[in-house]
């Protein structure tokens, strides 16, 4: 598979990710949950509201996450983006509604599949972008469905996430446990190169704890799986596993613990602005918007 021509930060191995990805689970993942929760608590501090947004992945994402969102803007339409057909039943078995429940049919409407070009006034994104090989595509995707002075509200692991499994993996010579993860100001110029403005980034380390080693390896598993290109190429036996539970079982009286790095980034599509050139083109949806101004 050839990959794309412009220039990116490193990437994940897309076969692999495509791979974790049709393993689904019928719940999120408790530390997506939390960064949905802590995200959409920044929505407070929008004014705006949309009359239509998107809900990007939400079955990784955040269910809970996705309906805190729907809560804060009951009357707006909302598109569910999921990657497969798989993801959107599980989605649309969990936030279904009866038929007489006054929610559905007093509220906004649920829609499926990426909404049109230049058609929401939100863009919903948590905790997805590191499963992309792309970035910079997966944000132009955003650009392209949010309306004029849109707005773009993600989140994604940091550099920072995961430091004491790679020390444990390099200690002993193992290739690295996961791919690596996009900075967050390589992301802000992603954002910039997609046709956002005025990208806003920060980050937060969440610190996870767990009774032993087991337990540790029991939630990583729900957050993913190893998609780094140079992994090791084929089985581990159980004598490495038991190395690996002794590397992370904690000392007498403690608890195992790993730091993750959440990005958080909130950008708006920006209005179009014309080149002087012997030839311009101009799609419609920004001809209509530079006319309106």
């Amino acid at each position: 598979m050839s990959g794309p021509t412009h220039d990116r930060p490193p990437t994940i191995d897309p076969i692999a990710a495509r791979r974790w990805d049709g393993r689904l689970a019928a719940s999120s993942p408790w530390l997506h949950e939390e960064v949905a929760r802590r995200m959409e608590d920044r929505l407070q501090w929008i004014l705006r509201e949309p009359v239509a947004w998107a809900s990007w992945s939400a079955l990784r994402g955040g269910l809970d996450g996705h309906g805190r969102v729907a809560r804060r803007y009951p009357k707006a339409d909302v598109y569910i983006v999921e990657p497969h057909a798989q993801a959107e039943a599980l989605v649309r078995k969990a936030v279904g509604l009866p038929w007489w429940a006054p929610a559905g049919w007093l509220g906004g409407k649920t829609r499926w599949g990426q909404p049109a070009d230049a058609s929401v006034g939100l863009v919903w994104a948590n905790m997805g972008l590191h499963w992309c090989a792309d970035p910079l595509a997966e944000m132009r995707r955003w650009q392209q469905a949010l309306a004029v002075d849109g707005f773009l509200m993600f989140s994604t692991f940091g550099p920072g996430s995961l430091a004491r499994l790679r020390e444990v993996y390099a200690d002993r010579g193992w290739p690295a446990p996961h791919a690596p993860f996009v900075d967050m100001h390589d992301l802000g110029d992603m954002l910039v190169q997609a046709g956002f403005a005025d990208p806003v980034m920060d980050q937060e380390t969440v610190t996870l704890t767990w009774p032993d080693g087991d337990a540790l390896l029991a939630e990583l598993r729900t957050l993913g799986g190893n998609t780094d290109p140079s992994r090791y190429p084929g089985l581990r036996t159980p004598r490495w596993r038991q190395m690996l539970l002794q590397a992370l079982q904690p000392p007498p009286g403690e608890r195992s613990a790993l730091g993750f790095e959440v990005v958080y980034g909130h950008a708006v599509r920006a209005r179009p602005r014309l080149r002087v050139a012997p030839e311009t083109k101009v799609g419609l949806e920004d001809m209509r918007s530079i006319l309106r101004r």
